[in-house]
């Protein structure tokens, strides 16, 4: 990272979701350090957006904690976590530089909050649409002004909810490597739920497989950046993790597999 890294730690223990006499979550023990980019995948239903929403504090848990920098979370919402959306949820009646000061609401000085809200329009490239409402942008340009929301604040902790699963594979490829550059620029802590493996590789530290409400999975991508789409390695790491999620591995054991450019480890997770 080129900037001191300011993210947050978040660890999950034994965290349990159910809705009725439904379990979306059971026994989740999560560890992730500041400024550590993870990745969730799974099927439709696993309980990984679920997570994502426990974390925000949009839903409060059955059991079970979350831990922010070590601390039990008692806020409903904190001003240091941001979260963007599959639909980027812009104001049609405000113009794309208000849409962005929304991130910075209960900000003293207008001055102040203008001159940032354009900061991070031209980091996101689209500084010269800053007056355009956002009915005449494409898809990848308005999820851009939702990036912009999302960190105008400068969070510690970035929550992305399957943000580019909408968007064409060119303009999803640019998104991604939007996404790194500004991560690792920032040093925020970033948590990326996908259907997606190949994303999940391409810009996560560790892949994490969520299934049947439990952690059944959990990669680490040992891979240089950015990543090599091409590259053999890659490419088998990819396969190997869709396997998974597609049910052609068993998790009946422990393994640990290791090559020059990459190492993960497949755990079972015992019902």
């Amino acid at each position: 990272m080129t900037n001191q890294v300011k993210g947050m730690q978040l660890n999950l223990e034994g965290l349990r979701k159910s809705f009725g006499n439904k379990t979306v979550l059971q026994g989740i023990d999560l560890e992730i350090q500041p400024g550590e980019f993870v990745a969730i995948v799974g099927r439709s239903g696993c309980g990984k957006s679920t997570m994502l929403r426990l974390v925000a504090g949009l839903d409060a848990p059955s059991g079970g904690d979350v831990l922010l920098n070590g601390k039990y979370s008692d806020k409903p919402i904190n001003p240091a976590i941001r979260m963007m959306f599959q639909d980027a949820r812009l104001l049609p009646w405000q113009r794309v530089l208000a849409n962005v000061e929304l991130g910075l609401i209960g900000t003293n000085s207008r001055v102040y909050a203008k001159q940032t809200a354009l900061q991070v329009l031209r980091e996101v490239g689209l500084e010269d649409r800053a007056h355009e409402w956002p009915s005449v942008l494409s898809g990848g340009q308005r999820q851009r002004v939702a990036l912009a929301r999302a960190l105008a604040s400068k969070p510690s902790l970035l929550l992305l909810d399957e943000p580019l699963g909408a968007l064409d594979a060119l303009t999803r490829i640019e998104m991604q490597q939007l996404l790194e550059r500004l991560w690792q620029e920032q040093g925020f802590t970033s948590l990326l739920i996908t259907h997606d493996v190949e994303e999940a590789v391409v810009l996560a530290d560790r892949v994490i497989l969520i299934e049947n409400g439990q952690i059944s999975l959990n990669v680490k991508i040992d891979l240089p950046r950015p990543r090599a789409r091409g590259d053999a390695k890659f490419a088998k790491l990819v396969e190997r993790i869709l396997d998974r999620v597609m049910g052609k591995q068993e998790s009946s054991q422990t393994e640990l597999i290791s090559g020059s450019s990459f190492s993960y480890l497949l755990s079972s997770v015992s019902a």
